[in-house]
């Protein structure tokens, strides 16, 4: 058997690790909220899955979640703004959390009222599993507040391809989970968050950009940030476009130039010889220059020309004179000879 002390003791570490396994978690302890806006208070817990009774374990199960304002356990018949186990909550206030391990809740239209602190318990199928973080979350209220943007660069002039950060937020108060809307020269971005990301910045990011609480743009908005970005990019495709320009010109005055060489050789003369002419002759307009014969003495030259013409008149008739005797002899010779032949059988 085991002594009374060794058991004594083991219960005592079972004990031990059921409550250091408990546990109830708030990302921050504090935050600021304007009147009429929506407030999310994060929350997560960690419950304990037993404990020993008689040196026997005994399960856990959470059963109900309980929100209460300014007190410590928030146990008992202490006034809860939010219970699981209630079906008059008030409809302000909206769980957003489970029995398993979150615990986060919504505050909606935000009034004086909640300037407050906030406590989350838990409680289970036996009071040893109850539980209440007496840490809780304080929410400081103020009815209206301008905000600010702040730049992760505090110049306000950039190059294209740059990237900049402007987050919305106020000196006054910590805001947590803000619901923020963004301008851009009066018109209405889609984002929503508290930081506004613009990355490889062009020349159409510049301009004037404000945020504000979304529940209250009017009396939260902040003053113009003015942001300027150099279009430098622009001047760097100058050199691009001159080329494309002078590429174009290039194939252009070749095409002119190509249909100027197959014009010209369409036109030549050995090309209206064959198209035109009987093969072998040339046309007698188009005679190179280098056939023609060399100039001479204007007066000597015509006399020559004179008497070489007037040879060639005589040569001509002679040679005329020729071939007419010799057809009429060639159409005579067929008489002759039918002639000839009636003679010899007469």
């Amino acid at each position: 058997m085991v002594p009374r002390d060794k058991k004594v003791l083991w219960s005592f570490m079972f004990l031990l690790a059921g409550a250091l396994a408990q546990n109830i978690q708030y990302p921050f302890t504090s935050t600021c909220a304007v009147t009429g806006s929506t407030v999310i208070l994060p929350c997560s817990f960690t419950p304990k899955k037993y404990f020993i009774k008689s040196g026997t374990k005994i399960p856990l199960k959470v059963t109900r979640a309980r929100w209460c304002i300014n007190h410590l356990v928030c146990h008992g018949t202490v006034p809860s703004l939010y219970d699981s186990d209630s079906e008059n909550n008030d409809p302000r206030y909206r769980y957003l959390g489970d029995l398993e391990g979150n615990c986060t809740l919504q505050i909606r239209g935000v009034g004086m009222q909640d300037n407050a602190t906030f406590r989350f318990r838990m409680e289970a199928n036996d009071t040893a599993g109850h539980f209440t973080n007496q840490m809780g979350v304080s929410i400081t209220v103020v009815e209206a507040i301008r905000m600010k943007i702040n730049s992760s660069d505090q110049n306000n002039k950039f190059s294209s391809g740059q990237a900049i950060s402007l987050q919305c937020t106020t000196s006054r108060c910590t805001f947590n989970h803000l619901e923020v809307t963004w301008h851009k020269d009066g018109h209405t971005l889609s984002e929503n968050g508290s930081t506004l990301h613009l990355s490889t910045l062009t020349a159409k990011d510049s301009g004037n950009y404000t945020c504000a609480l979304t529940s209250n743009i009017v009396m939260t908005q902040s003053e113009p940030f003015s942001l300027q970005v150099e279009a430098k990019e622009e001047a760097s495709n100058l050199p691009l476009i001159a080329g494309v320009v002078f590429g174009v010109l290039l194939v252009v005055t070749t095409l002119i130039l190509f249909i100027f060489i197959i014009k010209r050789k369409r036109t030549s003369p050995e090309s209206l010889n064959t198209a035109g002419g009987e093969p072998g002759k040339k046309n007698a307009d188009h005679i190179p220059s280098s056939v023609l014969p060399p100039p001479r003495e204007e007066a000597g030259y015509r006399r020559q020309e004179t008497g070489q013409e007037a040879e060639e008149v005589s040569y001509a008739s002679v040679q005329f004179k020729q071939n007419q005797q010799n057809r009429r002899k060639a159409e005579e010779e067929p008489d002759l000879t039918i002639y000839s032949s009636v003679t010899t059988r007469g």
